[in-house]
């Protein structure tokens, strides 16, 4: 049931896009509308500052290339990502937004069972991290249960950070030991900046102690997260 639901969610949203065209709304309509979806005041600055430092920026999301750099173009992102890892998206010759699965599931079976059928995220930065060659560090950032198979490959030089209260961060609490990577939980945009920039100074100063100091790579997807104004928790690693 979970596969089959997933896999009439991404012919569902080819569908959505399909009325929605019938319906005249047009490809700037579609974008007009995501270029008001609300995102918290300090993600920007957060990447900004994150990429001012060293780092390497890539995303890894179950969207689509139109809707993700839609958004990145229109918040003045763009640049600062060096890779987009989703599902692929045209405007065919009608103006009508095509989306298609990461994995074309019709052909082959990627062969995770924690994944949706359309992408493995950890498939992905299992990819990552062979080009990588272990020289880098990966920051990971998610919220939804499909960031759970890559949090299970990350290393124990690596960085996990759920959000908490959300689907990835309830099966990680499950049974925190099966991470390797070191676990930091944020709550909202501010908090999420804080802990990332006190997680990329902490490895900066590693590095810096270390002759063979290498660049920092963070692994990111971006959010919509809403403004929030109640009391910011202490990021908590989880002992290995």
């Amino acid at each position: 049931m979970f596969k089959l639901f997933f896999l009439c969610g991404i012919k569902l949203q080819d569908r959505m896009m399909k009325e929605l065209h019938a319906q005249g709304k047009t490809i700037d309509d579609i974008a007009e509308v995501l270029k008001r979806a609300p995102i918290h005041p300090r993600i920007v600055p957060a990447i900004k500052s994150a990429h001012a430092l060293g780092c390497e920026f890539r995303i890894v999301s179950d969207a689509n290339m139109f809707f993700i750099e839609t958004i990145l173009e229109h918040l003045g992102l763009r640049e600062y990502f060096s890779e987009i890892n989703t599902n692929p998206s045209f405007v065919d010759e009608k103006g009508r937004l095509r989306i298609f699965p990461y994995h074309d599931f019709t052909k082959s079976s990627h062969g995770c069972n924690l994944c949706p059928p359309n992408m493995c995220k950890g498939t992905i930065i299992e990819r990552i991290q062979a080009s990588l060659e272990g020289m880098k560090k990966i920051i990971y950032l998610g919220d939804g249960s499909g960031d759970y198979c890559p949090s299970l490959r990350l290393g124990e030089a690596d960085y996990m950070m759920p959000r908490k209260n959300f689907p990835v961060w309830d099966l990680i609490c499950r049974n925190p030991m099966l991470i390797k990577a070191e676990i930091h939980e944020w709550t909202d945009g501010e908090e999420l900046e804080q802990v990332l920039l006190q997680i990329i100074n902490m490895v900066i100063v590693e590095e810096n102690n270390d002759s063979s100091a290498q660049l920092i790579s963070v692994d990111c997807k971006l959010q919509t997260i809403s403004a929030s104004s109640h009391a910011l928790p202490q990021a908590l690693p989880v002992p290995q």
